[in-house]
C-alpha cells in the first residue's frame, strides 16, 4: 500500500493546543482504520485483507499484541505475562489456531499442589480434583500475534500512534504525534473504558454509549503477573505440580510454566492486586519468601525473575470513576450497535456477545465486526 503524504498549513486547534505548522495528513487510500493492535484488531485486519478492503491499523504501543504478551527471558524461556489459557469451550479460538496452523498443549497440573488458607498456618499439600483441561499455545500465546502480523502485513501497521481525536465531520483520525489519517470507517479494537477516557469524538458520542463504556471493566487491568525461570523443573522432580493457591499472598495463583518441548522451565502466576502499592523490590522479597516457604529452598535458585503490573500499563488500564466488579458491562448489547451512520464499530474482548473478557471473546467480537462490514460492502 502506497502512502500519499500531504503537507500543509493549518490553524485548527485540538484540545486547546495548536497543531504544528506542518501537519502530516496520511491519505492511505484506506477505507478503514483499526485502532488497537491486540488480538481483536489484528484478526479484523486479517479478515479485511481477505475481503480486499484497504485498511490501516494504529497501535499506541511500540509492540503489537496488547494484553497478549509472551516475554522471552534472559535464558530464552517464553513466559506469559498476559493472556495464557483457553479451554475446549473456546471453539472459535481453537478454529483460528487450526487456520493459522498453531499447536497447543495441555497445562501440566500433575502431582502435589499447595493451598495457603491462613498467614498463621503452613501451606497444605492437596490433590487437585479431576477437571476440564486448560491449554496453552505452543511457542507462547504471542505465536498467534506473530502469525496474524505476518498475514496483516507490516506495511499496514503503524506503531507508536496513540489516537487522541476521531472526527466524523471530516473523516479523520488524529494521533498524539499530530498525524492525521483519513478513512471512511473506524473500528475501535481496544477496551471501552480506555477509548472513552483517552479519545475525543466529534461529534460527541451518544451519552448512553459513553456512560456504558466508562462503567465497563477492562480485563487484566487489575492483574499482576510474575514469573521465575529455572535450569531444572525441581517441582516436577519432587512430584509436585507447581500449583499454588493462596489466601495470604502476595501470590494468589501459581502454575508450572514449562514450554511445550519441555526444555525450558518456569513457574508463573498472579499476584494480589493490593500489592501494587509496593515497589517491585519490596514485592520481590515477599514473593521469594512465599514460594520458598511453599516449595523449599530450591525456589530461590531462579535464573530470571519478571513481573508486569497491568494496572500501570498506560495503554491498558485507566482509573475507574466508580468501583467496578469483574466483567461489569462486558458483552453489553449496546456494543453491537454501530454509530455515526455505520462509520464507527466497536470491538475487543470486553464487548463480545459471548466469552467476553477472554481470548475467545476477542475472536468472537472480531468475527461479528467482519460480518457487519461484509453486509455493508456487498
Amino acid at each position: 500500500m502506497r502512502n500519499r503524504i500531504k503537507f500543509g498549513l493549518t490553524k485548527s486547534v485540538l484540545f486547546g493546543q495548536p497543531n504544528l505548522p506542518h501537519e502530516n495528513i496520511f491519505t492511505l487510500n484506506s477505507k478503514t482504520i483499526i485502532i488497537g493492535g491486540g488480538l481483536s484488531g489484528l484478526l479484523i485486519g486479517y479478515r479485511l485483507k481477505q475481503l480486499g478492503v484497504p485498511f490501516i491499523l494504529l497501535e499506541a504501543r511500540n509492540r503489537i499484541g496488547g494484553r497478549i504478551y509472551t516475554k522471552l527471558t534472559s535464558n530464552n524461556t517464553p513466559v506469559e505475562m498476559g493472556a495464557t489459557w483457553f479451554g475446549n469451550q473456546h471453539k472459535q479460538l481453537k478454529k483460528l489456531l487450526k487456520e493459522l496452523k498453531l499447536d497447543y498443549f495441555e497445562q501440566f497440573i500433575e502431582g502435589t499442589s499447595f493451598f495457603q488458607p491462613l498467614s498463621t498456618a503452613p501451606s497444605n499439600a492437596i490433590t487437585l480434583p479431576s477437571q476440564a483441561p486448560s491449554y496453552r499455545i505452543s511457542g507462547g500465546t504471542s505465536a498467534i500475534i506473530k502469525a496474524l502480523k505476518k498475514l496483516v502485513g507490516e506495511e499496514n501497521i503503524m506503531l507508536n500512534e496513540a489516537v487522541q481525536h476521531i472526527n466524523f465531520e471530516n473523516n479523520t483520525v488524529t494521533t498524539t504525534s499530530n498525524k492525521k489519517y483519513e478513512a471512511q470507517r473506524v473500528i475501535l479494537a481496544l477496551p471501552p473504558k480506555l477509548w472513552s477516557t483517552t479519545i475525543h469524538f466529534s461529534p460527541a458520542l451518544p451519552k448512553k454509549i459513553k456512560d456504558t463504556a466508562l462503567h465497563t471493566h477492562t480485563w487484566m487491568e487489575t492483574s499482576i503477573k510474575v514469573s521465575l525461570t529455572y535450569k531444572a523443573p525441581f517441582w516436577r522432580n519432587n512430584d509436585q505440580s507447581g500449583v499454588l493457591f493462596s489466601n495470604v499472598g502476595p501470590i494468589t495463583e501459581f502454575y508450572d510454566h514449562s514450554n511445550a518441548d519441555f526444555d525450558k522451565y518456569a513457574l508463573c502466576g498472579f499476584v494480589n492486586a493490593g500489592f501494587s502499592k509496593l515497589d517491585f523490590t519490596e514485592l520481590k522479597e515477599l514473593i521469594l519468601a512465599q514460594i520458598t516457604s511453599v516449595f523449599g529452598s530450591e525456589a530461590q535458585k531462579y535464573s530470571s525473575y519478571d513481573i508486569v503490573d497491568w494496572n500501570k500499563e498506560t495503554y491498558t488500564a485507566t482509573k475507574n470513576q466508580v468501583p467496578l466488579y469483574p466483567h461489569q458491562n462486558n458483552g453489553n448489547e449496546i456494543y453491537r450497535t454501530t454509530f455515526y451512520d455505520n462509520r464507527l464499530f466497536i470491538s475487543s474482548s470486553e464487548v463480545a456477545s459471548a466469552y467476553s473478557g477472554y481470548m475467545e471473546g476477542a475472536v468472537i467480537s472480531s468475527n461479528e465486526i467482519i460480518e457487519k462490514i461484509k453486509a455493508l460492502i456487498e
